[in-house]
């Protein structure tokens, strides 16, 4: 008997047809909900496979984050136009940290997003906002959902507030760059877990260039009683100069 899915995983991915309607609704398929939006713009499921491929292929990090567990594509006129997916925070168990009492599964992390640059203005703004949709119908312990813009791709999280995401501040994070691949900070302590990464970096740091860059933390609750619980007061945007 196949074990009963988590109430903060979405239903497993099954055939769905794109929408017909000019008006933004669910897309239905044979396990449930798969997707939101309307013929000239919608979200839906893809297979984890496909959408690692192309974070990997075109994100800046080139690098996917395991613990996603919702990959979301972006289809504009019918066209394969990006991707979107979301999962747990690198550290879940600071979850409680940001907004108090936050147990697994009462939030999620968008990991990694792309987006062609095809796309039109506000793209990226619209498939969030499309995704959260989503997310709120088939993800209903979820209250509440993270992000965070990096300096690496030049960028103070425009994008988040375009979505009417809560900025609450940046923090500085080291990297290391080794051979033309970038490491986050943590590998150097996780000796056991980071894999053949962490092996590596932890082994040839010597060789390894150091930068200190700024995270810039989004967050946008869906369930909007939970606001109070944030433990971090909300700031002004970040602005360029």
């Amino acid at each position: 008997m196949p074990a009963q899915r988590k109430a903060y995983h979405p239903p497993t991915l099954s055939d769905y047809l794109p929408p017909s309607g000019i008006h933004a609704e669910y897309i239905m398929g044979a396990s449930g909900a798969q997707g939101f939006g309307c013929r000239h713009f919608y979200v839906a499921q893809i297979p984890c496979k496909v959408a690692r491929s192309i974070i990997i292929a075109h994100h800046y990090s080139k690098r996917v984050v395991n613990n996603s567990y919702l990959h979301l594509g972006v289809f504009r006129e019918g066209a394969f136009e990006g991707v979107l997916q979301f999962g747990y925070a690198l550290n879940p168990a600071r979850a409680g940290k940001v907004v108090a009492d936050t147990a697994q599964g009462q939030y999620m992390e968008l990991n990694r997003m792309w987006l062609s640059d095809d796309a039109p203005r506000n793209s990226e703004s619209r498939a969030i906002s499309y995704a959260i949709k989503y997310i709120k119908r088939v993800c209903p312990t979820v209250a509440w959902i993270q992000s965070f813009a990096d300096e690496r791709c030049g960028g103070l999280g425009v994008v988040y507030q375009a979505a009417n995401f809560l900025y609450i501040g940046s923090h500085k994070t080291a990297f290391y760059v080794l051979d033309g691949e970038v490491y986050h900070k943590m590998l150097l302590d996780a000796h056991k877990k980071g894999g053949q990464r962490g092996i590596k970096l932890r082994a040839e740091i010597a060789r390894a260039e150091k930068q200190i860059l700024r995270q810039f933390r989004y967050i946008y609750f869906i369930k909007t009683d939970w606001k109070k619980r944030l433990r971090m007061p909300i700031q002004p945007y970040p602005k360029q100069g």
